[in-house]
């Protein structure tokens, strides 16, 4: 019989992702009722803890849904039947994206991108420019696409939006980017943000929400797809202004402590510290890239995400292999392939509640089953890990507002 693992796991996924152990204590609270003063003071202190961590004082709509369900209920609050959206690929979200807004019967039409490095601006612009009639209701867009490691930069859109004088609502997916990366609602001008908890909220999967502009409100008036359960306008009537229906009462218990631990760190230490971890193990995977080994899938360094890593393997060899491996001898769990790049593309999510041990330990695994499958690379990329995060000075992030 089969030994099971010892020791932690190591869950090296890029979401759903690390839970800090004070959020799992404070998630196994007895069950109060949603209506309780007490509740709606919880309620109302994790809305305003969400809002300080977008960097917006406008509205937020939340759902017991995965980050999917919160696409879903943007498009049917803000969209009609027949709508033009223009849909910024950037790889296998934005794609389910397109397919959730067709089934819809809007019309999404797709600025293609290489996946290895994301939609090319100037194109963006031709096609913002080109359309005379401002007939695009929205531009919808993966801030980081979780499939390929490639962030794309939103205040850039919003400047192309701004140069062509278009009037389309800017829709971003900032799921994995939120809470692990600078993304400023506000800021950036960005009228419909969707997130969920299961990423750098540190929570498990089961609450996500859409930040919503003033502008994009006045649209919701008229929108005319069908909708109840997801309806904004319905959730406005409710005493806690979001949901339509029960409420998932623990979750704002452990959302109250991530947003403390976000805060006790300091959110731009949080990002520098993603930063100093993703950078780590980028620098890994550069130096596996000798003798023709695995590299970033990621080409453009300015593209580069902090909270994902996508690494694509030799051709020839299975990137499924090396995860089998690496969870069944050394139980760490890294992300697989999405879509088209199954098995050609293994993912080390860096985001949440992780240290530099911690990601150590993952490279060193990493390694190990690259060695053990044959896989053509260059040793000591946990070295080249170690020699970053070693180093006395790293380079901090700047806000954008």
């Amino acid at each position: 019989m089969k030994q099971p693992p010892r020791g932690r796991n190591f869950f090296f996924g890029p979401g759903p992702t690390n839970i800090p152990d004070s959020v799992l204590a404070a998630i196994a609270h007895a069950t109060i009722d949603f209506n309780d003063a007490d509740f709606l003071a919880l309620y109302e202190s994790c809305v305003a803890g969400l809002k300080r961590l977008l960097g917006t004082e406008q509205h937020v709509f939340l759902y017991t849904a995965s980050g999917h369900g919160a696409w879903e209920a943007t498009f049917a609050n803000l969209c009609t039947p027949g709508d033009r959206i223009l849909m910024v690929e950037s790889g296998y979200f934005s794609d389910d994206w397109a397919k959730m807004g067709r089934k819809f019967g809007l019309t999404v039409e797709t600025l293609a991108a290489d996946w290895r490095r994301g939609a090319e601006f100037g194109e963006l612009s031709r096609m913002l420019a080109a359309d005379t009639g401002k007939t695009f209701r929205a531009l919808c867009i993966v801030h980081n696409e979780t499939s390929t490691g490639v962030c794309l930069p939103l205040e850039e859109v919003r400047r192309l939006l701004d140069e062509t004088g278009h009037p389309a609502l800017l829709f971003a997916d900032a799921i994995s980017s939120f809470g692990s990366m600078e993304c400023w609602m506000d800021a950036w001008g960005i009228d419909a943000l969707v997130g969920g908890s299961q990423k750098g909220l540190m929570l498990p999967t089961g609450m996500s929400f859409t930040a919503v502009s003033e502008k994009a409100m006045a649209v919701h008036e008229n929108a005319g797809l069908p909708r109840y359960y997801f309806d904004w306008t319905e959730m406005l009537r409710r005493r806690q202004k979001s949901f339509c229906g029960t409420l998932p009462v623990a979750l704002f218990f452990g959302l109250k402590e991530a947003l403390r631990l976000i805060e006790e760190e300091g959110l731009m230490a949080v990002f520098a510290r993603h930063h100093r971890l993703g950078e780590g193990v980028r620098r890994a995977v550069r130096h596996w890239s000798g003798n023709e080994g695995p590299e970033l899938f990621c080409t453009d360094p300015a593209r580069v995400s902090d909270s994902v890593t996508a690494i694509r393997m030799p051709d020839g060899h299975d990137a499924e292999a090396v995860r089998e491996t690496a969870l069944r001898r050394f139980n760490v769990a890294l992300g697989s392939g999405l879509g088209p790049l199954r098995g050609k593309v293994f993912r080390i999510g860096h985001l949440g509640d992780l240290n530099e041990p911690m990601v150590l330990g993952a490279l060193g695994a990493v390694e190990m089953s690259l060695g053990i499958n044959g896989v053509p690379h260059s040793p000591g990329g946990v070295d080249a890990a170690m020699a970053w995060f070693a180093e006395e000075r790293q380079p901090g992030i700047t806000a954008a507002h």
